[in-house]
This record gives structure tokens, sequence and C-alpha cells, in this order.
């Protein structure tokens, strides 16, 4: 939302209900610049928040409403006497103004349109495993815990230790022993702070989720869609330079749509007609997974980490709308009122139980998938999920015909069958 353009597609807050409180950094990056990152945003963020000039007062409170996201219009938020209230979206950048998380390498040589010389996005286009391997050789510990092919965080860590000379997981220890450190990084910028998380029944948030994407196609999406794509990306697939994983470009429901932009007016049109429902579906099933990333980030980051620098979470349930003002406006205020005038709120913040013995960091490599998973509750997900109980059905039906084919020989025949494998040579 940072970035200018695809107002509908990022579900920007109208301009009407901007009009209703003061709204910050929404529109102000140019949409070519590709290198705006999470310590920009915390820069510019806390730049907002925390005017120095102004004494701090002493019952500032951070609360956190995780379900919108927030635009620029006015700054110095403590300095009027205010409260922020971060609005999200990306969790990850909700962390970086919370905690003290986030490393400064060296400056960007470029900010403008065109390429910029970012050594992180260099680094990403080298092959995963040759990644993985330097990483090994100057931090074997963030290696450890990093997936091999999660290229971005990799590539991230080695950019780190290249550009200040130290190992990052060292970087890391050295933040979480700060005093009010803990298990999320280092301390709790903004000590008086809650979190109010809105969550939904599951089914309920799947379809709004699909109504929303109607609603968005209803609202000239498409039109939207290609006028971004005529200023600002048709040169770049004619050259082949489109890069769907950095700035605006990233955008859940741009990418979804690149076959229908593509090729608009240079096929029939019953092609364009599928190649846009196959568009429209996709954003469907993106949304509501980037949905569930959302709120798994809150219960393994907020909820699972236990340490005194994390900030009470409390539940509001939206499930039912009609409710919105019981279940969600009037607690929401209670709460709040609370931190601000020094009580304990009325409503219990949400805690999830820890199982002592769990291992974020083991490694099991599953053969059936051919995939590296790292952590037991990652593993017990795999185990469960509809791709590995495949494999294995498929594994167990190919052991069974070469139970019932060895059936039909004398014990000692073993001539037709491969030594290296189960089955049947054909």
């Amino acid at each position: 939302q940072v970035y200018k353009g695809l107002d509908i597609i990022t579900n920007k807050v109208s301009l009407q209900e901007q009009l209703l409180c003061r709204h910050h950094m929404i529109s102000f990056v140019d949409p070519l610049v590709s290198n705006f990152t999470v310590v920009d945003f915390r820069d510019k963020a806390t730049a907002l928040i925390s005017f120095h000039a102004s004494a701090c007062l002493a019952e500032q409170i951070w609360a956190s409403l995780l379900y919108s996201q927030i635009c620029q219009r006015d700054q110095y938020i403590f300095a009027r006497d205010k409260i922020p209230i971060v609005v999200g979206g990306t969790n990850y950048y909700i962390e970086s103004l919370l905690w003290k998380v986030l490393i400064n390498t060296k400056e960007k040589t470029n900010c403008g349109p065109g390429p910029a010389s970012d050594r992180k996005v260099e680094l990403e286009q080298l092959d995963s495993a040759e990644l993985h391997r330097r990483l090994s050789r100057v931090d074997p510990e963030m290696a450890a815990k990093l997936h091999p092919h999660d290229k971005r965080k990799v590539a991230r860590s080695l950019q780190v230790f290249e550009e200040t000379g130290i190992p990052h997981s060292e970087i890391l220890h050295q933040q979480q022993e700060e005093e009010g450190g803990g298990p999320l990084g280092g301390p709790l910028k903004y000590p008086h702070s809650c979190i109010l998380w809105l969550h939904a029944d599951q089914a309920a948030l799947d379809a709004r989720l699909e109504r929303r994407v109607d609603a968005m196609v209803a609202a000239g999406l498409l039109e939207e869609l290609r006028d971004f794509h005529r200023r600002y990306n048709r040169d770049r697939v004619a050259q082949n330079r489109q890069d769907y994983q950095h700035g605006i470009f990233q955008s859940i429901g741009f990418k979804e749509f690149h076959e229908y932009l593509v090729s608009e007016g240079n096929c029939s049109p019953e092609t364009s007609a599928l190649l846009l429902q196959k568009g429209i579906q996709a954003l469907k099933q993106v949304t509501k997974r980037y949905a569930r990333r959302q709120n798994k980030w809150v219960r393994n980051r907020f909820l699972k980490r236990p340490g005194p620098n994390v900030p009470p979470v409390y539940g509001l349930e939206v499930s039912d709308l009609l409710r919105w003002e019981e279940d969600v406006l009037k607690p929401a205020l209670e709460i709040v009122e609370s931190f601000v005038q020094g009580r304990e709120p009325p409503a219990e913040p949400l805690r999830m139980e820890q199982d002592p013995t769990e291992n974020k960091r083991s490694h099991r490599v599953c053969e059936l998938c051919d995939r590296l998973i790292l952590g037991d509750r990652e593993w017990a997900a795999h185990t469960r999920s509809k791709s590995h109980l495949h494999h294995l059905k498929r594994r167990r039906k190919q052991e069974a015909a070469v139970r019932a084919a060895g059936t039909g020989r004398d014990s000692g025949d073993t001539e037709g069958l491969d030594e290296d494998s189960s089955l049947p040579v054909p």
C-alpha cells in the first residue's frame, strides 16, 4: 500500500474514509522503486510516531489492529498527544516497529526508478543450493535454521554478513541478550502496547474473501490492472525483465493476471475469457492462503513465543459482521481505554500452551516427497498433508503390486527385478 497505483488490488482505504481520521504512509513510493524494504518502512513509520523533540508521554500505548492498513497525511503522532494505531496487513512490518529486530546494512546506492544496486537482489539470482552452501560456510547456525529453498532469507543472511562482517546469527543473539530482549528479538520499543487480533471462523473468512474479490472486480479491478500493465510492465514483459518478486509487482493479484494481461488482444475472446476466470479464481485462492498465513504468524510469533517483551494479545471475533459493535468495537474501546487510564483491561489476553519438547529447528527429509522439513510442528503438518498422503498411497500400491507379482515365482526366482528397485522392470 505504500506504492502509488493499484489502489483496488491492494485494498487501500478510500479517500472518504481517510477524511474521518488522519492516515499515514499510503501511496508515497514510486511504483518502479523495487528496493523499498521493511527497514525503509520502519524508519519512516518510527519518525512519524515518535517526534523526539517532544517529551515522551508516560502512558503512551501502542495499539495494533491486524486487519486493514494505514496511509499518509500528517506526522509526529506522539507530539500531537495521539495514540498511533498500526493496522495490517503484513505482520512482519508490525514486528519491525514493535521490537528491535532489523539490521541496518549498507545504504542502497539508487533509490530512483530503474535497477538498484541491492546486494540481496543480486544474491537472489544465484542457485538456491549455492546460496545455502555459501551461508553454511560463514554462518552455519543461521544456515541450519533456514530452509535451503528459502532463497530470500538465505540471501538476506548472506547480505548481512557481507555488509557488516558479522554473522547474522551473532547479531540476532546480541539483540536478544539486550536488557528487555527475548525470543522475538531486542527490547520492546513501546512498553505500553497491546495487540488487538481480529479473527473469524475459517469458513466465514473464506466466504468473505471470495466476496471481496468479486467486489474488487465490480469496482474496476481489470481496468486498473490493464492501465498499470500498460504504463509500467508491458515493456518489461517484452524484454523478459518482469519481476514478480520485488516492489509493487509482488502484490497479490498482479501476477495472477499475468497470462490474461499479456495475451489480451492476441487471442480469441473465448481464450481471453478463460484466462480471466483463471486469474479471478487464482486471486481468490491466493488471498485465502495469505489470510491463513497471517493467522499462523500471529499464533506462532505472538502467542507461542513466551517472553517479557511480548505485548498482550486480545482476540476479537469478527465472524458475524452484524455483531460488529457488540463483539469488536465495544470490547476494543474498553481495552484501549483501560491501557490509557492505567487499569487492568476487562478482557483476558489470549494464551496458548507451549510444548516444551517441541524442536522448531529439527531437520527431517521426507524421501517420499523429496522434501526437507524444518521443525516438529511442520513435520507433523507435512505427514498429514494431501501431497504426502498421495505419495504414501502410491507407494503402498507399488509395494502391493510387487508382493502380488512375487507370489507367482519360486522363492529363489528374482529374475525380472531390478536390484535397486522394488518394482518389476518393464
